[in-house]
Parts: structure tokens; sequence; C-alpha cells
């Protein structure tokens, strides 16, 4: 069912006071994560001279903001829960913009890469084009966007307090080439185990010089 304009505000409202309700038990639970194999990901695939320009979307407290600036990045956060920017600032010691997905405001052509780890199921399918189109203006023509989502069978909605969207390889793949994107590659996490126990898909694309053109 397609949402209403003012349903859309609520999703992303709800599901940030949700956050902001659980910031601190959210860092100590996410802080040890190894993500180590996403950030590689994203940066093996971005061209020119270090340091990159890195657009952390979703950045929560500011985990991974940390590694990008602690390897010589020039990393943004952008981030919609209020603590959470709060908290990403003093642990990461980066910019962070207070954004939320629903209502972006960004610079064009301006990003090496954008890093959206567990953050973009949260946008409304039919908000996601729209988004993407916006990450999609803010890279660097040549510019990599990686992105992991917990992946599904494109079920959508209300998932303990927080809006969701589960979609599978083929669904994603869609959304991102309509937006002009064009797949670098993909896997499944965590490593090393059944692909039935890999909860999440991640993905890497890039923007092309030229735009695409479909017939």
């Amino acid at each position: 069912m397609k949402l209403k304009p003012q349903e859309l505000e609520e999703a992303a409202a709800l599901t940030l006071e949700y956050y902001n309700q659980q910031a601190d038990d959210f860092f100590e639970g996410t802080i040890g994560h190894d993500v180590s194999q996403n950030i590689a990901a994203l940066l093996q695939y971005i061209e020119g001279a270090l340091p990159f320009t890195i657009l952390d979307v979703g950045c929560g407290p500011g985990r991974d903001l940390k590694v990008f600036r602690e390897q010589g990045h020039i990393a943004v956060g952008l981030e919609g829960g209020v603590r959470f920017v709060e908290m990403a600032r003093t642990y990461s010691g980066c910019d962070v913009w207070l954004q939320n997905l629903i209502n972006l405001d960004l610079p064009a052509d301006h990003f090496d890469g954008v890093f959206a780890n567990a953050s973009l199921f949260h946008v409304p399918s039919q908000a996601l084009p729209r988004v993407l189109s916006e990450l999609y203006a803010t890279l660097k023509p040549n510019g990599v966007l990686f992105s992991s989502n917990p992946r599904g069978n494109n079920q959508e909605g209300w998932n303990r307090g927080r809006y969701g969207a589960y979609h599978d390889l083929e669904s994603w793949r869609i959304f991102m080439t309509n937006a002009g994107f064009v797949e670098l590659t993909h896997y499944y996490r965590p490593p090393g185990v059944p692909i039935e126990q890999q909860p999440w898909l991640a993905s890497v694309w890039r923007k092309p010089l030229l735009p695409v053109v479909t017939e």
C-alpha cells in the first residue's frame, strides 16, 4: 500500500525516535562489530588520489566514520537521530550533518564515495528512487556507493518500532540501475557461513562518467 506524504514523514520520525531512545544501548551493542569487509569493498573501487571524500549515510554513533578518518580520508557523517549526531561528532571527530533520509540536502558532485551501511533499508520503497537519485547526484562522476541491507523477499513495514523494506537482490538491482548506477559487485554477510545464515546483502555501485542510456 502506498504511503501518504504524512505517513512517509511519520515513518522517518518514528524510526529515528526509536534510535534516539536506544542510542546508548545501540552504541554499546554495535561498537565492536567488524565491518572491515564493507569498508574495504567501498574503498577498493574508488579511483583517484588520496584522501577520498566519503559520506557515511546513516552513520549512527560514528563507528565507521572514525575508521575512515583514521585511514586518512575526509569523512562526513549524515544522520537523522539527534543523539547519534552528538555521539558521532564526539566519537569520530568528524563533521556530521543532521538530515534524515526522506529530506536530504546534499552538494552536487562532491563525494568520491557514499557508504550506506545498514541505513537505506529504512527508506520506504516509494521514496527510494528519489533518495537514490540524490545520493547519485552527490557523488562525483565515477564515484562509488556501497550499501548493506538486511535481505528479504521484498516485504515492507514496521518491525519493532522501526520501518524497514527488505529487498532481494533482483529488486535492489532494479532500484539501483534505475537510479543510474552500474553494479560492481555484491556479496552476502557474514562471510564464511551458508547463505541461509547470511542475512545481509552488500553491494557496490559506480556512478558512470557518462549517464547510462537504456532503450
